[in-house]
């Protein structure tokens, strides 16, 4: 009931519908609002809700690219370590079984090459970040090296994201000014329509792209052969 809750009241659109009262909170009092923020971005992810993207692009709206992308980093990463812990846990049982399929591809992608795989899932939104969570859980990934990677892999497409938040404000005023006049006006179907449509760019999606291709560069080479024989060089 209380993951229901959350996500009938809280979403992200709802949360952008009151924009001005959140800047005036951050406004009074920073550090408490930057608190909250993490503490609801990571339970947030730790219940696999859905809408982290727009959570990161409204980190950077509220708190700036720079502080708001760290502040999601570190709130998705601490979200995602507590599910996959709780997956281990005698409650695993009830959680695991939504991933199956996401940990048969992550088992097969892992095989001798675990690192570069992990980092590219995470670069990448090939899965769900809910799903990749519970399937490294399944497949047995350490809690070290999915920790690690989750809190490097993240990094780019989350400060990315955050800056693309950074610079939404006039798309929701604008958005909220629409949205204020059509229920002024008796409007029966009145809608706040920002979404990952405004955050979507060309330069934001093709960076994203970039960067996954790069990480799996390794993962390429390694199947030619070339770091094989880079090794072997190295020892003669």
């Amino acid at each position: 009931m209380l993951v229901y809750a959350l996500h009938r009241w809280f979403t992200p659109a709802s949360l952008l519908l009151h924009y001005e009262t959140f800047r005036l909170a951050v406004d009074a009092n920073f550090p408490r609002a930057l608190l909250f923020y993490v503490g609801f971005y990571a339970l947030a992810a730790a219940v696999s809700l859905p809408g982290t993207i727009l959570l990161t692009a409204i980190g950077g709206l509220l708190f700036g690219a720079l502080i708001g992308g760290a502040a999601a980093v570190v709130a998705a990463s601490s979200g995602a370590v507590a599910l996959f812990i709780l997956a281990r846990s005698a409650f695993g049982a009830l959680l695991t079984g939504r991933a199956a399929s996401v940990a048969a591809r992550l088992r097969e992608g892992m095989a001798g090459n675990a690192v570069f795989y992990l980092m590219f899932v995470r670069l990448a939104p090939v899965f769900p970040f809910w799903a990749v969570n519970l399937a490294c859980a399944i497949v047995g990934v350490p809690l070290r090296l999915f920790a690690a990677t989750t809190l490097v892999g993240i990094m780019p497409a989350t400060f990315a994201f955050a800056t693309a938040g950074a610079g939404l404000d006039s798309v929701i005023m604008a958005e909220k000014a629409a949205f204020e006049a059509c229920a002024a006006a008796g409007g029966w179907d009145c809608r706040f329509d920002v979404g990952l449509r405004s955050l979507a760019t060309p330069q934001l999606v093709g960076g994203l792209a970039v960067l996954a291709c790069l990480s799996l560069l390794p993962v390429a080479l390694k199947r030619a052969g070339v770091l094989r024989r880079s090794g072997a060089t190295a020892r003669d």
